[in-house]
This record gives C-alpha cells, structure tokens and sequence, in this order.
C-alpha cells in the first residue's frame, strides 16, 4: 500500500512537470531556457500542492468521497433550479424590473453557488441516513463485510484498549463519536477533582490512539440532541451505523440485549485470553481464607482467579503447592480446584481421600465466586 501511494505521488508529480513544461514551451516564441524553467516550476508547484491536498485529506474515505460527488450533483441541480427560477421571475416582471448584465451575472452566479452549498451541505450532514437506491431497493454489500467498533467513552478511562489497538485486532475498526469527545473537554474543566482528572486520562488515551498510524482511527459527527444519555446516544448510533459498541462497562450487557445491538466488553475480552490451567498442572498459590467444604482453603490468582484448595485449610496465610484437578467457567470468570501437595510433591496422606470433594462441591462456590 505504502509503495504503491509513492508511485502514485511520484508519477502525478512527473506528469506535472511534463505537461507544465510542454504547455510553457510550445508558445509561438518557441523553446528557451527560462520557459524550460518556469514549465519545471509551475509543474514541481502543481505536484505539491496535489500531494498537499492527499496528506490534507488522508483520513477521507471512499465513503465519504462517494458522499460528497452526491452532494456535488445535488448541489449542482439545485443551484441550477434556482438560476431557473430567477430567470423565471425576471422574465415576468421584466416591464417593472431593470437590472444591468453585470448584476443579473453576479446574482445567477451567488444563487448558482449558493444551491452547491447548500446541496452539498445537507448531504453531508444526512450523510448516516443517506443511501444510494433505486425506488424500494437498498444497495448493501454482497461480501459479508466486518463491522465497526464504537467507543464507549468507560473503554477510553480504561488503559487497555491503547494495548488492544496496538495489537491490530482493531485496525481500520475503531471510531470515537465526536460527542463523546466534547463530553470529555467539558468534563476536564469541571470542579470535581476526580471528574476531572478522569477526563484528562481519557483525552490523553485518545491522543495515544490517534498517534497509532495503522490503527486509522475515526471520528462520527453525528449526534442526537434530543437524546441526553450518553449510552442512549451510542446505541443509537450503533443502529444507525450497523456498528457494534466497545464497552468497559459490565452494566452494558443487559442493555445491549434490551435495545439490540451487539456489546463487546473488555472485560470479556481480557479474560477469554487468561493462560489456561491444565488438569495435573502445579501452581503456588496463597491461602486467604477457609473454603466451604473441611479443610478447604481458598486464594486468588494475580488476575482475581478463585482457585479452591482441597487440604489448604490449614495454611491460611501462606503460599504452597498445589495441583489442579479441573477448571470450571462461569459467567463471570474462571475458578480453578485443586489438592494441596507436600513438600514432596504428593498429595497429604489426610487429604487423599478428599480429593473428589472438589468435583463434587463446585457449585457452593458460584455465587461466591460472582461476588469477587
């Protein structure tokens, strides 16, 4: 991609340069150097601005383009309408109305202008509404194509997804609607102190994000006045988009399902890639409390992991070895059961015969576990 936009760059700006210079030296004066000069230059000036104008609008995407030649078109007819129209009506008071060539030109011109404007405007601004048919028919896509990700404003106050985006996961996927970004500068100015520096983080993120250059990062204009929730907002959006929403925020999920649209939760995300623990596995870990069952200990992973301790009971407070017997998942998580071991490496001759205790009671520990 990179080396064919070069070649691309390069090529517009030699033919500027031939087209400039042959233009400079076929006049009735014929060929000299200084022509040859002024030709190079003019060409060299016309190439850059060309490539000025492709950096200016790098961000601007065939969708967008497709837009604006509609709008263009519509402007057009609706500038021509009102040329039409004027003439109309000079043509029906032309006993009573005198205008010179100069003004009637100069009028023509101003509605003619101000029709693309307009035109052009209006599509834009319905842009999200907008689509290219025939009577009753929608084009759509027949590849199915991947969807979109709209940014919860929780997700921006969340470090990770600077992590997520740099992975690639996310390229050319990530779009930050512009309110929420305005949300954030009038948050970052309030009085509450922790309002406040929460905002700052988050604008702090976005500008992380924008200075990933694959990660071509977008922004949505449109927003919904008569909407005050902010989720409310999103989830519109979303439906209007055909996007799906990027949250941080657990609470999100019972809303997705009520309104329809698909939520992805980072959260989720983060545990779905935890290491997997495999059966005869050892690990170390530290007993904090008592279990449910007798003799049973319980501790955590780094990542808030339950792990169940068969005979780690007696070893509240410290750190031993321990053996994984299974892995159960739950809607909130993982929990891991496991046997304490000896120093030896076995199992505590008191704890053999409890080891089908953990197979056994796993759902005493459900409820608990979602309470974490």
């Amino acid at each position: 991609m990179n080396a064919a936009l070069s070649f691309t760059r390069v090529f517009f700006m030699i033919l500027s340069i031939l087209f400039m210079t042959t233009y400079m030296v076929s006049g009735p004066d014929g060929y000299n150097i200084s022509k040859l000069g002024v030709g190079v230059l003019m060409g060299v000036t016309f190439g850059s601005l060309l490539i000025g104008f492709d950096l200016l609008f790098k961000r601007f995407n065939l969708r967008a383009y497709n837009i604006a030649i509609v709008g263009l078109f519509t402007g057009y007819l609706m500038g021509q309408a009102l040329v039409l129209v004027l003439s109309a009506v000079l043509d029906i008071s032309a006993a009573s109305v005198h205008l010179s060539p100069q003004t009637l030109e100069v009028a023509k011109i101003s509605l003619f202008l101000f029709g693309i404007y307009l035109g052009t405007l209006m599509t834009l601004r319905g842009a999200d509404e907008f689509y290219v048919s025939i009577p009753f028919v929608k084009f759509t896509p027949t590849a199915h194509k991947k969807k979109d990700l709209l940014v919860d404003i929780s997700v921006l106050s969340d470090a990770r997804i600077i992590d997520l985006a740099s992975s690639g996961l996310v390229d050319h996927h990530l779009v930050i609607p512009r309110y929420l970004v305005k949300d954030l500068y009038a948050q970052a100015e309030v009085s509450d102190e922790m309002i406040r520096s929460k905002a700052r983080r988050s604008l702090e993120v976005v500008k992380k994000l924008e200075a990933l250059t694959e990660l071509d990062l977008r922004y949505n204009d449109t927003d919904f006045p008569e909407v005050k929730d902010s989720m409310g907002k999103l989830v519109r959006l979303a439906r209007l988009v055909d996007a799906n929403i990027l949250t941080a925020d657990i609470s999100r999920l019972q809303m997705s399902s009520i309104e329809g649209v698909k939520v992805i939760n980072i959260h989720s995300l983060s545990n779905s890639l935890k290491p997997l623990m495999q059966a005869g596995e050892n690990i170390k870990i530290k007993i904090q409390r008592y279990g449910k069952e007798p003799r049973q200990g319980v501790g955590y992973l780094e990542d808030g992991t339950m792990v169940v301790v068969n005979g780690g009971g007696q070893f509240i407070g410290d750190t031993i070895d321990a053996q994984v017997l299974s892995v159960k998942h739950t809607s909130s998580g993982r929990m891991i059961f496991c046997n304490a071991l000896d120093g030896n490496g076995n199992f505590p001759e008191e704890d053999r015969e409890m080891r089908p205790v953990a197979t056994t009671s796993r759902h005493l520990y459900s409820d608990d576990h979602e309470e974490q």
